[in-house]
């Protein structure tokens, strides 16, 4: 993810910022411009809500026993602080936005929405269905911690162009009950559950230990999650995709729960030859899934070492290769516009000698290597798939010329 700077001082703040630590100024994310600003709350004359406020996060959608954020009669409006609307003398031309109301009830949100829009919860909070009940004090934490996680994964899905409004997974974030059956997390017709122990750091080691899982992180686990959701997007009804899909990862027509049976009773030893994990070796939709995540874990980390302007050299038999870390968005805007694939070869070469400098440092603060993961050449076009497989869905979306999956 890029970095951001107060729009009012010019002040390194963070994504999650909720104030400027040195002017002070209230900060809030847009996610239509995917800015942090710098806010200025609206005199109360200006304040002309339209009342009736809806979400998708309604009470009848939550959990027996929730309480359900409730909106204020006259909730506040904020405009950009230092713009030029925001000094006019008619304050009823300023764009006017107005915080998510699990900002204002729980504290537990950034984003802004237009103040017209009829919805009282942000882009990413109205997409989650179901929450774990808060008035157990664990949850409410839990539930805050998955949630500033699916706001990143929102972040690198507006990056990448696709569909943040209209076509999007829903979320439900559940909590185990005694005497029913322990929550699991996976994808089904659009919805993603998650098990919120998956939140709690010490539970979720415990579980890559037992599973001698090499990588196990709740952004992680959002990520996969909703590769599933796109493979449904990307090739149900496009039948060309789905044979190069094939061709590439395997026939996903082979039965799920026997493969899935045969992996955790007997895994695969020779996975890295052709997959990225071991995990992704038990059926071509799970090796799609970690692909995919895969995916947005490189571009993320290229995204933030440029945004850093990090360079770094790697010592080989050559002697030393200095690199410049790219934007990969930047690189991505460059693509071909006639429909043929675009190579990210060279992107997905810097990212891998950018993965050698995060362990090194790991290492040397005594923690586990950040990217425990090592690609193959197969691997390398697998991803390579995966980005062009993004472009072809979004070109088709706008009716532009339609990505090839492969030369």
């Amino acid at each position: 993810m890029q970095t951001f700077q107060c729009t009012h001082c010019n002040s390194l703040v963070f994504f999650e910022s909720q104030s400027c630590l040195y002017c002070s100024s209230s900060l809030g994310f847009d996610p239509d411009s995917l800015r942090l600003i710098a806010l200025q709350a609206l005199p109360a004359s200006s304040a002309n809500q339209p009342s009736g406020l809806e979400s998708q996060a309604a009470p009848s959608a939550l959990e027996p026993g929730t309480p359900a954020a409730t909106a204020l009669s006259q909730p506040a409006l904020w405009s950009l602080l230092d713009s030029p609307e925001a000094g006019s003398p008619d304050q009823s031309q300023a764009k006017r936005f107005k915080f998510c109301l699990n900002a204002q009830s729980q504290n537990n949100c950034n984003f802004l929405l237009d103040a017209s829009d009829p919805s009282g919860y942000c882009l990413s909070c109205r997409q989650t269905k179901t929450i774990p009940n808060l008035s157990t004090p664990s949850n409410v934490l839990a539930w805050k911690t998955i949630e500033n996680a699916k706001r990143r994964l929102f972040y690198t899905l507006a990056k990448l162009g696709l569909d943040v409004r209209e076509r999007t997974p829903r979320y439900e974030f559940l909590e185990d009950v005694p005497g029913e059956d322990p929550v699991m997390t996976g994808h089904a017709n659009g919805l993603i559950t998650l098990n919120i122990l998956e939140a709690d750091d010490a539970e979720r080691t415990r579980r890559r230990i037992n599973l001698h899982e090499p990588y196990r992180t709740l952004l992680g686990h959002l990520r996969h999650e909703v590769g599933h959701f796109y493979w449904d997007q990307f090739f149900l009804q496009d039948a060309l995709a789905l044979d190069a899909f094939r061709a590439l990862f395997g026939d996903e027509r082979s039965d799920y729960g026997q493969a899935l049976e045969h992996h955790y009773a007997n895994p695969r030893q020779d996975w890295q030859q052709d997959h990225v994990s071991q995990y992704a070796a038990a059926h071509p939709w799970e090796d799609w899934a970690e692909t995919w995540a895969h995916y947005l874990h490189l571009i993320d980390v290229q995204e933030t070492a440029c945004s850093y302007q990090l360079q770094f050299a790697t010592q080989g038999h050559a002697g030393s290769i200095h690199t410049t870390v790219d934007n990969p968005f930047v690189v991505f805007a460059q693509a071909p516009q006639d429909g043929s694939p675009q190579d990210i070869g060279p992107l997905l070469n810097q990212a891998m000698g950018l993965s050698l400098l995060l362990n090194s440092l790991n290492r040397s603060l005594g923690h586990n290597d950040a990217y425990p993961f090592a690609l193959s050449t197969a691997v390398l076009q697998k991803l390579n798939f995966v980005h062009n497989a993004v472009r072809r869905y979004r070109h088709q979306r706008t009716g532009t010329a339609a990505t090839q999956l492969s030369d």
